[in-house]
C-alpha cells in the first residue's frame, strides 16, 4: 500500500487530564487547562444509559461524540471502527474473580457489557446508526490497526468513517499484566476527499517493521504513557495539534503505518 490519503474532519479526545482536543493543544502550548470531570460525560447517551453504562463505554462514546460534533457529520450515517487494546479490564477482572469463587453469582448485565463491541453497540443504538460497525484489537498496535482499518474503509467506500480508540485503567492481576494505569480515548472522523471541513490530510504508507521497536517506551511519568492507546497515538496527536509532521505507528506484529500530516490544500 502506498499513498493512501484521508482527511481528518473531526477529533475527539478524553483523559483524566484533558477534556478534549482543544485542551491538548493548550497543554502543548504551555497554557493552563481545566481538569475534566471524574467520568467522561458521554452526553450522546440517554440519561438512563449513562447511569448504567460501564466506564469503557462512556469513554469511547465521549471521544466519538466530540469528533462527530466537530466534523458536522451525521452520526447515524457514519460507518464506525472501534478499537481497544484490552477491552473492559474492570469487567474482565470481575468476571474472572467471580467465576473462580462463585460462578453462579455472575451478573448477566456485566457479562453483557464485557464483550469487545459493547461501546460500538451503545454508540450505534444511541445515534440510530445503521451503517456498518466493527470492533478490533491488536494489543499495543491497536491504534495503528484501527487507523488502517478506518482509512481503508473510507477510501474503498468513498464516505466518511468514524474511528474510536480507547482503553480504561487495568484492574487486579489483569491490570498488572497490561500496565494500563489510566483511561484514554481518541476519535477521528476520516473522509476520503478534502472538503471545507477538513482539518488535516493524512498520507498513509504501510511498511514492514518489528513491533518491539514501536512498543510504547517504559513509563517516565508523562500522563500519556499510562495507557497503550495514548502512548501509541501520542506522536500523531502532536502532529495533528501542530498541523504537520510524520510518525510511524505499529499496526500489526511486523507491519507499521508511516503517517504524514499535512495542511489540506
Amino acid at each position: 500500500m502506498s499513498g493512501l490519503q484521508v482527511y481528518v474532519e473531526g477529533i475527539g479526545l478524553w483523559s483524566p487530564q484533558l477534556a478534549d482536543f482543544a485542551a491538548l493543544k493548550a497543554w502543548l502550548a504551555g497554557e493552563p487547562v481545566t481538569a475534566p470531570p471524574a467520568r467522561p460525560p458521554a452526553a450522546v447517551l440517554p440519561p438512563n444509559e449513562r447511569r448504567r453504562a460501564p466506564e469503557s463505554v462512556l469513554l469511547a462514546v465521549e471521544a466519538a461524540g466530540q469528533a462527530v460534533a466537530m466534523s458536522g457529520q451525521e452520526a447515524r450515517e457514519l460507518p464506525c471502527v472501534f478499537s481497544s487494546a484490552f477491552g473492559d479490564q474492570h469487567i474482565s477482572d470481575y468476571m474472572c474473580a467471580t467465576l473462580a469463587s462463585a460462578p453462579v453469582e455472575l451478573s448477566p448485565t456485566r457479562f453483557h457489557n464485557s464483550v469487545h463491541n459493547a461501546p460500538a453497540g451503545y454508540w450505534t443504538i444511541a445515534t440510530g446508526c445503521h451503517a456498518t460497525s466493527s470492533a478490533i484489537t491488536a494489543g499495543h498496535a491497536s491504534f495503528g490497526a484501527g487507523l488502517l482499518e478506518a482509512a481503508t474503509l473510507a477510501a474503498t467506500e468513498q464516505r466518511p468513517v468514524l474511528l474510536v480508540c480507547s482503553d480504561i485503567a487495568g484492574h487486579g492481576p489483569l491490570g498488572e499484566m497490561t500496565g494500563t494505569r489510566q483511561a484514554f480515548g481518541i476519535a477521528l472522523v476520516l473522509a476520503p476527499t478534502a472538503t471545507a471541513r477538513s482539518i488535516a490530510c493524512l498520507e498513509l504508507d504501510l511498511v514492514p517493521h518489528a513491533i518491539d521497536a514501536l512498543r510504547p517506551a517504559p513509563a517516565t511519568g508523562a500522563w500519556y504513557e499510562g495507557n497503550p492507546i495514548a502512548a501509541s497515538a501520542w506522536p500523531l496527536m502532536q502532529n495533528l495539534a501542530t498541523g504537520e509532521g510524520d510518525c510511524t505507528l505499529a499496526a500489526a506484529e511486523t507491519l507499521a503505518l508511516r503517517v504524514a500530516v499535512e495542511t489540506p490544500a
